[in-house]
């Protein structure tokens, strides 16, 4: 079966649903997502959006502090267009319908309601625009009721995109035909209900299918973040970057019966403090900004915690704080914390580390552009330049607003302006050969497997013995994976578990690559920063297959 289509847009979170919404006046639009449209990283973000609206604010501060969370590592051109295009976009999104919390204080630019500003780790100010606890919900549930009444966007829940479709076209110079160039002519993608693989066409394709955090044992990510964008890209012949920089929230919650829940970052923001089993505060030994120290500091510093007390935990606590206001400043926290008997208005939060954000990605430029002609890339799965070796808290979602932004402008050129006229018809789906598969053991032990190790080899701290045995065994089931995957039908575990694998493989390159410490990347062989030899992204490519 195959479909047609302007923008294929594979995933539905903030960047994904934002893009859709700016390109649909110009063409037909097929939005392609795992399982139900809300669901995406998207959806759980709780912290808020960072962006510069207190006259104690600018966006030079913004501009350091992103720069120092990433350790120097980041694009300074890409952050001074992120931060200074902030404000817009979230103008817009009011404009669009989303309410955000209010303040009495004054903002800039005479901005009514005024919007109330947390602080995070690594802010100098406060600078968090939220919606209550619930950020990410309150946005994707405007942008989803507003994409659901376009007429030209089409969503596809449960379905899942297998590859990138690559055609060829002959590039004349001169009078000469001299070579072939590649570029992205649509998708091959699952229907998981029926289980049938649909080619879609497009003209544009964007992939923005969520981060990586389901390669991890731990993660505070939904099940669907299994890095399907950094895959696929990958596999087409994009260039990829940054993937040893894998961010570890430092303070999910634990609890046999949470499997991922988040315990924002706000709460420490608003006074929250991280205590060891003991009861005793130790974030000042580590940093001088204490618990508001950035993430890879703070979840280094718990990591060290537990491995010196063999704690399973440490505690966040607020219970100083006054219990009407932690209600009503974390209302979902504090309801998820009760479903588990805890009361966080009277006791302290039990809390790990757990895998959270990934910083590098499909390398893009300003305008979301990949290295392969008519494929953008937006949202977590992009490798922008904003992050560097880590991300400045709640620089996420203000990230996939402004790339969805920069790059619906240029999609929609393209669309106007890119001659379409020699695209071949894309090859359709053959499974000739393949059988329903009666090893399903193979994919579930595998998909377990990978997740152990990296979490005990390729985690919060690294040596090169540990990534060396991480890079042996990835080997292995690799070849397990590429056998099995050519002689069975494909089903979305599998389609899963060969992306994790891929990622997996891609973060243990990078990080043998990088013979330093820097940001999230912590080697314990080479503890400093080597400015010298490192300053610099790592770069991966496919190898030519002929």
């Amino acid at each position: 079966m195959e479909r047609k289509t302007d923008f294929l847009i594979i995933g539905s979170g903030v960047a994904g649903l934002s893009l859709a919404l700016k390109v649909a006046d110009f063409g037909h639009v097929t939005v392609v997502t795992k399982k139900e449209v809300m669901e995406s990283n998207s959806s759980q973000a709780q912290g808020g959006i960072a962006s510069v609206f207190s006259e104690v604010d600018s966006f030079d501060l913004h501009i350091q502090d992103t720069l120092a969370a990433g350790d120097y590592l980041s694009n300074r051109e890409v952050v001074e267009m992120v931060v200074k295009n902030g404000p817009d976009r979230i103008r817009e999104l009011i404009d669009w319908g989303v309410k955000f919390n209010i303040s009495e204080e004054d903002g800039i630019d005479g901005l009514p309601p005024h919007l109330d500003l947390g602080r995070e780790g690594g802010h100098s100010q406060k600078r968090i625009v939220h919606a209550q606890d619930m950020t990410g919900r309150e946005i994707e549930t405007v942008l989803v009721g507003l994409a659901g009444k376009h007429p030209n966007i089409e969503i596809l829940e449960h379905h899942i995109a297998i590859d990138l479709i690559t055609c060829s076209t002959r590039i004349k110079r001169g009078l000469i035909t001299t070579t072939h160039e590649d570029f992205c002519c649509g998708a091959y993608v699952l229907n998981r209900t029926t289980n049938e693989v649909i080619t879609v066409s497009a003209k544009i394709i964007v992939l923005a299918s969520g981060g990586t955090g389901k390669v991890y044992l731990f993660t505070s990510n939904p099940d669907i973040a299994t890095g399907d964008g950094i895959a696929m890209g990958y596999r087409a012949g994009a260039t990829v970057a940054n993937l040893e920089f894998v961010q570890f929230h430092p303070t999910c919650l634990y609890h046999p019966e949470a499997k991922n829940f988040l315990i924002s970052e706000a709460v420490r923001g608003e006074g929250g403090h991280l205590l060891n089993a003991r009861g005793e505060a130790f974030m000042e030994k580590y940093d001088p900004m204490k618990d508001l120290a950035c993430r890879d500091v703070v979840a280094r510093a718990i990591d060290v915690e537990l491995k010196k007390s063999g704690d399973d935990s440490v505690f966040l606590d607020i219970s100083h704080k006054d219990a009407d206001f932690i209600r009503k400043r974390f209302p979902n926290i504090y309801e998820k914390c009760m479903d588990f008997g805890i009361d966080m208005t009277r006791e302290p939060i039990p809390v790990v580390p757990a895998a959270h954000y990934m910083c590098g990605g499909v390398v893009t430029d300003i305008y979301g552009r990949t290295d392969i002609k008519r494929l953008y890339a937006v949202g977590e799965t992009a490798c922008t330049g904003l992050h560097g070796a880590n991300r400045l808290a709640s620089n996420s979602l203000i990230e996939a607003l402004v790339y969805a932004h920069t790059a619906s402008i240029q999609a929609v050129k393209d669309l106007q302006t890119l001659d379409f006229s020699s695209t071949p018809e894309p090859p359709d789906w053959d499974e000739t050969g393949t059988t329903d598969s009666d090893e399903l053991i193979m994919v579930s032990h595998n998909w377990d497997e990978i997740r152990r190790f990296m979490w005990n080899y390729v985690g919060i701290v690294r040596s090169d013995k540990r990534l060396a045995r991480a890079k042996r065994r990835i080997e292995n089931i690799q070849n397990e994976i590429r056998e099995y995957y050519w002689n069975f039908k494909v089903r979305a575990d599998l389609v899963e578990l060969r992306n994790i694998a891929v990622v997996a493989e891609l973060i243990i390159q990078c990080a043998m690559h990088r013979k330093e410490s820097r940001g999230l990347h912590f080697n314990i062989e080479y503890p400093q920063r080597d400015d010298r030899r490192f300053l610099r992204d790592t770069i991966i490519r496919r190898p030519f297959l002929g």
